[in-house]
């Protein structure tokens, strides 16, 4: 990705290719970002290099300025209308292709002089007012065309510009500090050593490692970081590759930061529209798997019926946080599953491929943190943990911190701590029992307190009572 960042600083005439290569010299030899080496080196200000990484989608006013071709548009177009019932103005085709109302007229003259579209009605001479119908030519057109694939949504963006922007928002810019890690912590009880070691992780944007045993935390850290970061990037709805559609935007991913998109009511005042409608501002994105992780998953996935992708998890997470939880719980073999990210790992990119054999190249560009409870010697080799960049164990919680975690579970729910109980729950199931504290025992221990309290129609309290009977729900004899 490091080259990726140079070779667009140097196509946006920002640097000389001989700047790039001396910087890239400097960056081995000091370490950090390449940025910062071209910052040291005088040849960019630190604000042209903000400005590189919060570039904004151009918004095109013409349809050669989107990147597409004008008859996949005009097929676009067409497909929209006739699941519309053949007729659309151009303001809600506006809204529909996200697009400017200019660019949907220019498309719209087009193919009306080619007799794919015609006036309907017209209540004045603004085209605005303007209804518009297929003619039996564009009918057949649409048909033709949906033959070919069924999507009929916002215009999707060409890859280069996808990868462009990409680019341009890259995960490993981001900055995050001590006072940031402990304010996207503080609802979990973390010591000092541990949050040194996540706080350089998640701010260096490259992939972690993180292991120890079961109920000590490591998704809820993961998770808790990766979502507490409050920039911003742009997705767009779909990229365009070969005439192919593949679908980006996810609601449940992607967590719109933009108020809803640009107005539709505003897509014809161009100085309205701060940047292409085609994509849509969102926070970092998250996405999470499990155990449901498949290989398939990591690849496009192409609907036979409706002839369009819909992009892998992975390329969804772009500029964000990919989190495998519970890794080696997966259907497939880890070794597998590590073998399909080596290269990207190492190399910052990824190739996926259509149903028609092409094969194109994407970003791998997201922190990547692999979290298990199983050894490391089970699930990966030196070869691949070279390959990671941070390993961080997470282990069993200290009395100390127990004691505050149930403090804080009780607290939440509006139970009074006893000292004498807590003290009980240690030394009878903990000490004595020769088990070790887990940090998520607090949490569902008191939800069995409040389960039996809602049956008993009693009030919830933390007495030696309530441990044993939620102590005898909660624990298993593995022995037995």
């Amino acid at each position: 990705m490091a080259s990726t960042i140079g070779e667009l600083l140097v196509r946006e005439g920002i640097i000389s290719m001989a700047q790039l290569n001396k910087a890239l010299t400097h960056q081995k030899q000091h370490g950090g970002r390449l940025g910062d080496s071209l910052v040291a080196l005088e040849y960019i200000s630190p604000a042209e290099l903000k400005q590189f990484f919060n570039s904004v989608p151009p918004v095109p006013l013409k349809i050669d300025q989107t990147g597409l071709g004008g008859t996949f548009l005009t097929d676009l177009l067409l497909k929209i209308a006739y699941f519309d019932g053949g007729t659309f103005s151009l303001g809600p085709m506006s809204k529909n292709m996200c697009l400017l109302m200019s660019v949907v007229d220019e498309l719209t003259e087009s193919a009306r002089s080619d007799g794919l579209v015609a006036i309907r009605s017209a209540a004045g001479y603004n085209r605005a007012t303007h209804v518009f119908e297929l003619t039996g030519q564009g009918r057949q057109r649409a048909d033709e065309a949906l033959n070919q694939s069924q999507y009929a949504g916002p215009a999707p963006v060409p890859l280069q510009l996808y990868n462009i922007m990409t680019a341009h928002q890259t995960v490993r810019q981001i900055e995050i500090d001590e006072n940031w890690v402990r304010h996207a912590l503080s609802h979990l009880v973390v010591d000092d050593d541990l949050l040194h070691q996540l706080g350089p992780a998640f701010n260096s944007g490259r992939s972690i490692f993180i292991y120890g045993p079961p109920g000590t935390g490591k998704s809820s850290i993961s998770e808790s970081l990766a979502r507490a970061l409050t920039t911003e990037v742009f997705i767009p709805y779909a990229v365009e590759v070969g005439g192919q559609v593949i679908r980006l935007f996810d609601p449940a991913v992607h967590i719109a930061a933009d108020g809803g998109g640009e107005d539709s009511s505003q897509l014809d005042l161009e100085s309205r529209v701060k940047y292409d409608p085609r994509w849509r501002l969102c926070r970092r994105p998250v996405a999470m798997v499990g155990g449901e992780l498949t290989l398939e998953s990591l690849d496009l996935d192409f609907d036979p019926v409706t002839k369009f992708y819909e992009a892998p998890i992975h390329m969804k997470a772009a500029n964000g946080f990919f989190i495998l939880d519970d890794f080696g719980r997966q259907m497939v073999p880890p070794r597998q599953l590590l073998n399909r990210w080596i290269v990207p790992l190492e190399r910052g990119t990824d190739f996926l491929s259509l149903h028609t054999g092409k094969k194109f190249e994407i970003p791998f560009d997201q922190v990547t943190v692999f979290c298990t409870n199983l050894k490391p010697s089970e699930l990966v080799d030196e070869a691949f943990l070279r390959r990671i960049r941070h390993k961080i164990r997470i282990n069993y919680q200290t009395e100390a911190q127990f004691y505050e975690i149930l403090r804080r579970v009780l607290e939440l729910q509006g139970i009074a701590y006893d000292d004498d109980a807590a003290n009980y729950l240690v030394e009878t199931y903990y000490r004595q029992a020769k088990r070790p504290l887990v940090g998520s025992h607090p949490r569902d221990l008191v939800e069995h307190i409040i389960d039996r309290a809602r049956f008993m129609k009693t009030r919830p309290e933390l007495t030696p009572e309530t441990i044993d009977a939620a102590a005898a729900n909660y624990f298993v004899d593995m022995d037995a």
